[in-house]
This record gives C-alpha cells, structure tokens and sequence, in this order.
C-alpha cells in the first residue's frame, strides 16, 4: 500500500532541524507518540518515509495512550495503521480517574502529560526502542515561549533533543522548524485519520495556550517574518543543557568526522 507523501517544504524544514540538533543516529530505533493528532501522524510519515530512504539505518514504530476518556475513539487509527504494517502499540490507562486520587495541586492537564509522558517511556524499554519522537512543532515552541516569558518569568521553550534523566532515552521533535498549518494542510490533503481533540478539561476554558496563540497570529498578521525570526531566537532555547552525546562506540568511523546525521535530512 502506498504510503502518503509528506510535502517537501515539510522534509526540508525537518531535515535541517534533524541534522542542526543531530537527533537521529545510526542504529536507532524510534518510538512515534502518536495521539492521532495532525502533528503526530505528520511526524509518522515524515520518519516512515525517512527510514526507507536515508543513508542511516533506523527503524520506527508508534505508541498511542488510551486515557480511557469518553469521546476518545482510537478504532479508526488502529485499522488506519494495521493497513501500513507499522509496528504501534496501544496501551490504555484511566488517567481520568487516577487524577481524581493522586493529582493534588496539580492542573489536571500537567497530570494527564506526565502519566502519558511516562507510559510512553515505559512502552519504548519493553519493546526495545531507546528513542521517543514527538510532535510538537514551531507554532507550539513559540506559544510555549510566551507563556514561560509572561506567565514563568524565564526564557525557555521545549527542547529540540534531550536524554531524559534516567538517561536510557533521549527525546527528539523533528518538526521544531514547521508551521502547524503546514501539518495541517498536508493532514487534509492526505485524508489522515485525524483523532480531535476531547479532553474536557481542556474545553472547560480558554487556555493560556490558546491565548498566546491568538496574540501571535495577530502579531504575524502585521509582521509576516514573525515566526522566521521566532525560530532564529528559540534556536538556543530549543538546546539548553546541550545535545546527547553520541556514544563513540555505536558510532560508525565514517560518521564521525560527518557531523552526525547529516545524510539523514537529504
């Protein structure tokens, strides 16, 4: 079966973010946190596609986290996957619930991240994968921005690439450099099982988020290199702490002197 072909104005921006913040190396094997959003299957067929053609060898699967919440209906992304063959795995958890018993002061979205966060890592140690890609894009760096800037009075954003503090995984989000309407015209184009968001929590009311959203595609309005210029400067935020070291023992001789991944962004 034909896999849909992710745009090249997409595989350019992601292989440059790839090769800049060196996430994918030789050997690696590369969990996709799929939700069924537009991001994350964007970010399924960018590596899918990627693994078949790049000059180093990696393989990809995807995780899905069943909050157990009603409205979340996962059957359609399932038959969607088991069509491509892709290795994926589903793995449910009542997070609603469980936040009703340990969420103490914490928001119920902060929760609900950390317990998805946290089976995902899980799920990559029992099948083998020592790498979770995730799909956040450039449009939610800089909302993240913003709000640690107005609300945290810190400069910082998510990270490109990161060990998590186990160390046993690192973490990489291959579309830090693409517009979200860019993932969502190609989810479109494509027919994509796109899973809506339903959280009800995150619908009780306006979110900082959705906020800083609203104020950036104002402010793009009246300056159309906004983002272009956002991306020159979270680009040191996005690397804080620095990159994951390579292990020289994994890492093949003519890589070395190669700066990394390079060849993977072609």
């Amino acid at each position: 079966m034909e896999t849909p072909a992710v745009p090249a104005s997409i595989r350019r921006l992601a292989g440059r973010a790839i090769a800049d913040f060196d996430m994918i190396r030789e050997g690696d094997r590369v969990l996709v946190g799929l939700s069924g959003g537009k991001d994350s299957l964007t970010l399924l067929w960018l590596l899918h596609n990627l693994a078949r053609r790049a000059p180093v060898r990696f393989e990809v699967g995807a995780v899905t986290i069943n909050p157990e919440i009603e409205g979340f209906e996962p059957q359609r992304l399932m038959d969607y996957l088991g069509a491509y063959g892709i290795p994926y795995h589903f793995v449910s958890e009542p997070i609603a619930e469980l936040a009703g018993e340990h969420m103490d002061n914490d928001s119920f979205c902060s929760f609900c991240s950390r317990m998805k966060r946290g089976l995902m890592y899980r799920t990559a140690r029992e099948h083998g994968y020592n790498v979770l890609a995730l799909g956040q894009h450039l449009d939610d760096l800089a909302e993240s921005f913003m709000m640690s800037a107005f609300h945290g009075g810190q400069l910082r954003t998510m990270k490109a690439h990161y060990a998590i503090d186990a160390g046993d995984l690192r973490v990489i989000r291959p579309l830090v450099y693409v517009r979200e309407r860019q993932t969502r015209d190609f989810a479109a184009a494509a027919g994509l099982p796109v899973i809506l968001d339903n959280c009800p929590a995150c619908f009780a009311m306006p979110t900082q988020r959705e906020h800083m959203k609203q104020l950036l595609a104002r402010e793009e309005a009246r300056h159309p290199r906004l983002f272009r210029n956002l991306r020159t400067t979270l680009k040191p935020l996005m690397t804080e702490g620095g990159i994951p070291p390579r292990d020289p023992a994994k890492t093949p001789h003519h890589e070395r002197s190669a700066h990394g991944p390079t060849s993977a962004s072609a």
